[in-house]
């Protein structure tokens, strides 16, 4: 028993936290409120490290992007208050040489009045036409009755011009401008003239979605009615110059309302069920253009968005990879020289990166947040007991001068 206690006795000098006895501690007012503030400080410190550790991060890497041969889909809203929706049309063009005009798949527009209140919204079977009219002509007209097209090559697979919309069409394959409508008895029947009379005050409100080819190109809203003619892109600008006629100017005037290059992080249908992503996954694509507001009373003027587009990839902890974009845009406006050649419009020039973003989602590992605890814990308590043993000792040298007669 004597051996067992000496070894105990032995173990006891590893004790680096002596302890004094009670009689020789005195606990002053200074010391409670220091520890009251301490305590204070370390609980606000350790719920802002409970915080930190249930938050997860976001952390980028760069790699090279090897699927640069997929499609991308631009989704876009853009609002046009001086320009009718039948004088716009969406072209797509890229360097792999695939041209599209009058792009109208899953785009859809709004018919705004001057204050840009909604007057009609419909799917764009083609952008800025009234189907309805077009319905109209179709049941004024015999069933077995071939329209002209009027010595332009017709489209349609029945070799007829039936509504205004196909001559339209078949004289912008021709590269043929149609000039007075009232020479053609579809678009009488359909009234176009007064349509377009009746519209050329309003505004446009376009949104949808386009699929484009991930390569290098462009994308625009111009105004008059796109055609291709001997391998050049052309666009029948004659209604647009001369305005209506009742005065009235057209411009290229407008509001990007937002502009996204693939799925939308944070909406669920880009996670692939009804648990949304975290908030923080949308922060890290940006939407450098929702809100870009150019205004202009110049016909000629063409607005340039150059956008660097780089394919990011988020990785969240639950759920399935994301695939989208992000971009960086630099922006031109500039007018057109008369008789120099050129489009008015709004142009989207875009550039591929070939580089890829990927966003991991990492969580603290538990070591890291019970580690954190000690430090704050430890690291208060000691300033703390610095603090208070610097002013018990200048307490008692002022209370011993004192009690000489030797007051400061």
């Amino acid at each position: 028993m004597a051996r067992q206690g000496s070894m105990f006795l032995r173990f006891r000098q590893f004790d680096a936290y002596a302890k004094t006895l009670d009689d020789f501690r005195v606990k002053t007012t200074t010391g409670a409120a220091v520890t009251v503030i301490s305590a204070l400080i370390i609980l606000y410190l350790v719920l802002s490290e409970l915080i930190a550790y249930r938050t997860p991060l976001w952390q980028p890497e760069l790699v090279v992007d090897k699927g640069r041969k997929e499609k991308m889909n631009i989704q876009f809203n853009v609002t046009f208050p001086k320009m009718p929706c039948h004088m716009l049309s969406i072209d797509i063009m890229d360097d792999s040489g695939e041209h599209t005009t009058g792009y109208t798949h899953d785009v859809y527009k709004v018919r705004l009045d001057p204050m840009g209140i909604k007057i009609e919204s419909e799917k764009a079977k083609k952008l800025g036409d009234d189907t309805k009219g077009a319905e109209l002509a179709l049941k004024k007209q015999d069933e077995n009755e071939c329209g002209s097209c009027y010595g332009a090559k017709p489209l349609s697979e029945n070799g007829c011009c039936n509504t205004c919309d196909e001559l339209r069409q078949a004289y912008a394959g021709m590269g043929w401008g149609m000039g007075d409508l009232d020479k053609f008895d579809q678009c009488v029947r359909e009234n176009w003239r007064e349509k377009i009379d009746t519209q050329s005050n309003e505004g446009c409100n376009i949104y949808g979605q386009l699929q484009v080819n991930k390569v290098r190109g462009n994308f625009h809203f111009a105004p008059g009615q796109s055609f291709q003619n001997a391998n050049m892109h052309l666009h029948n600008l004659q209604s647009y110059l001369r305005g209506s006629d009742d005065g009235h100017r057209y411009d290229m005037s407008h509001e990007i309302h937002y502009l996204k290059f693939g799925p939308d992080p944070s909406s669920s249908s880009a996670v692939g069920n009804d648990k949304m992503i975290n908030p923080a996954a949308s922060a890290a694509v940006t939407n450098p253009l929702a809100g870009t507001r150019k205004m202009t009373d110049k016909s000629s003027t063409v607005f340039q968005y150059f956008l660097k587009i780089v394919s990011t990839e988020l990785l969240p902890l639950n759920g399935s990879p994301i695939y989208t974009n992000q971009y960086s845009v630099t922006q031109n406006e500039r007018q057109l020289v008369e008789h120099a050649g050129g489009l008015p419009g709004v142009f989207f020039v875009m550039d591929i990166s070939p580089m890829l973003i990927i966003y991991r989602e990492k969580r603290r590992s538990f070591a890291s947040f019970l580690t954190g605890v000690c430090a704050i814990i430890g690291g208060i308590f000691t300033v703390a007991g610095l603090f208070d043993r610097v002013v018990y000792r200048a307490e008692r040298a002022l209370k011993k001068k004192r009690d000489l007669g030797k007051t400061l």
